[in-house]
């Protein structure tokens, strides 16, 4: 780790309440301006003001802070500009950011049951992680290894995210063969019925493959640019957070622009369309507000998982398993605030599974921490030689 302790357990942990904070914060407003208030939003309407406000603070801080003066290995010259090298991938970066960002909202939005998809949407993020590291090793750009202990934290990981796959039809199995458990636990095992819509949807199959895809580069890229800092070139995240954030926000700009124009340009008048059109003619200031939390929740979940000196596959469990969590106290502070309905056997379910990950994740970090300090005395050592 640096002396600034960039790369600390301290400064992890406090990313992670950051990101917890913010993410639960997210969570409680897209339940509020979704289900409690009312009238409620439309979820296009919701999302357009809500990315707008987000993005908006975003971009605005980073610019305000001079964060886009990156740090760069090398210039190179663009024109009569020199810029960082750095800037021909992270472009891209910000475009697949901007895929993601709206690709979970649009799944919700589909009028079939999406339950096996948004598993496989939240679960692909960790698996990205994981095949992200056997690539760079592969490749030579990782020089660390994956420890058996991140290994088990993917798989009870996984298992956190897929329980209600796994719990609906094991109901459903043992109410047809003995004891129906579904009323004693709250489960209705008739919930599992038409999980696997989503495969016969062409919009359904496109914004998944759109996800898995721009999460899958956006993944390599934020790890490329981690494990490629030449010697003396600090690992600038900052500058790399405010680049990817101004193409993001263009990416999003012009697709909302086509969106806006495309029933007019192409004939398009599909109702999701229109409620977008009607949002953006109609925009709310407060809905707009809502999205700061959401600006915030950018901030800690690229440095979460561009952290210094850990895996792909460390850090993208870190990031995923704070957001379940945050997840399930957003619908605890619902409850209590609202009368909403409480955490289901499958939330719980799933806190337990993540306590197990993040058991292995806490040996694995406390190994990384003793290597990192043994390959910086090492470091020191041949300086002193030298």
């Amino acid at each position: 780790m640096s002396k600034d302790g960039s790369g600390s357990t301290a400064r992890l942990i406090q990313l992670c309440i950051g990101y917890f904070l913010s993410y639960v914060a997210t969570g409680v407003l897209v339940k509020y301006f979704l289900n409690i208030r009312q009238p409620p939003f439309p979820e296009m309407g919701y999302l357009f003001n809500n990315t707008v406000g987000g993005s908006a603070f975003a971009l605005g801080l980073v610019i305000l802070l001079g964060w886009i003066r990156l740090k760069s290995n090398r210039l190179v010259q663009w024109g009569p500009w020199k810029v960082p090298s750095e800037v021909a991938y992270i472009l891209p970066s910000g475009i697949c950011t901007a895929v993601v960002i709206p690709t979970t909202t649009l799944m919700y939005s589909l009028p079939i049951s999406v339950m096996v998809a948004m598993v496989i949407m939240r679960g692909s993020v960790i698996v990205i992680s994981r095949a992200v590291d056997a690539l760079q090793i592969r490749q030579g750009i990782l020089t660390k290894r994956v420890y058996a202990e991140e290994n088990w934290a993917v798989v009870f990981a996984l298992l956190a995210v897929a329980t209600n796959v796994l719990l609906l039809p094991l109901v459903a199995f043992l109410g047809g063969h003995g004891p129906k458990l579904g009323p004693l636990i709250g489960i209705d095992p008739a919930a599992a019925r038409g999980s696997f819509d989503f495969l016969h949807s062409g919009a359904a199959m496109a914004i998944l493959g759109s996800y898995i895809v721009a999460y899958s580069l956006r993944i390599y890229i934020m790890n490329y640019f981690k494990n490629t800092r030449g010697k003396g070139v600090p690992q600038d995240n900052r500058g790399f957070f405010a680049i990817e954030q101004i193409a993001a926000s263009f990416t999003m700009l012009i697709g909302g622009v086509f969106i806006f124009a495309s029933p007019s340009l192409l004939g398009w008048t599909d109702a999701r369309i229109l409620e977008f059109r009607q949002a953006v003619m109609s925009p709310s200031p407060i809905a707009v507000l809502s999205g700061i939390p959401f600006g915030i929740v950018a901030f800690f979940s690229v440095f979460i998982f561009m952290f210094k000196g850990r895996t792909a596959t460390f850090a993208g469990l870190v990031n995923r398993l704070t957001s379940l969590l945050a997840g399930t106290t957003a619908t605890l502070l619902m409850h209590y605030l609202f009368g909403l309905r409480l955490p289901s056997v499958q939330d719980w379910a799933s806190v337990f599974f993540i306590m197990v990950a993040v058991y292995f994740l806490s040996i694995a970090e406390r190994k990384r921490i003793v290597e990192l300090a043994l390959a910086r005395e090492g470091a020191a050592a041949a300086g002193d030689a030298a």
